[in-house]
Order: structure tokens, then sequence, then C-alpha cells
């Protein structure tokens, strides 16, 4: 092969890698995000339960 011909190959294979890495860091970082907004709606949902029951014995004890 030519010398042109192998530094286009190995330009294209780094190409690769690279938009590999940032595919990969992207993904990790949208699961991580993801995992985040869950954890954050499960918080709430409990914060918005412990105030119905605080209305449910406010309610019941007048």
């Amino acid at each position: 092969m030519s010398e042109l011909t192998s530094t286009i190959i190995e330009r294209g294979d780094l190409a690769h890698l690279a938009l590999f890495l940032w595919a990969s860091g992207a993904s990790t970082l949208l699961v991580w995000n993801m995992r985040q907004l869950a954890d954050a709606h499960r918080r709430f949902n409990m914060f918005v339960q412990e105030i119905a029951a605080l209305n449910r014995l406010f309610r019941n004890g007048s």
C-alpha cells in the first residue's frame, strides 16, 4: 500500500474510535441522567404521599 492509502486508513480508524468514544460517553451520561430523574421522581412521590398523609391526619383530627 502506498503511504497516502495507509494514512487515510489510519485516520479513518481514529475517527471511528473518536466517534465510538463520544457515543459511549453520551450514552453513559444519558443513562446516568435517567437514573437521577427516576430517583428524583421517587423522592417527589414520597414527599407528596407524606403531604397527603398529613392532610388526612389534620382532616380527621378536627
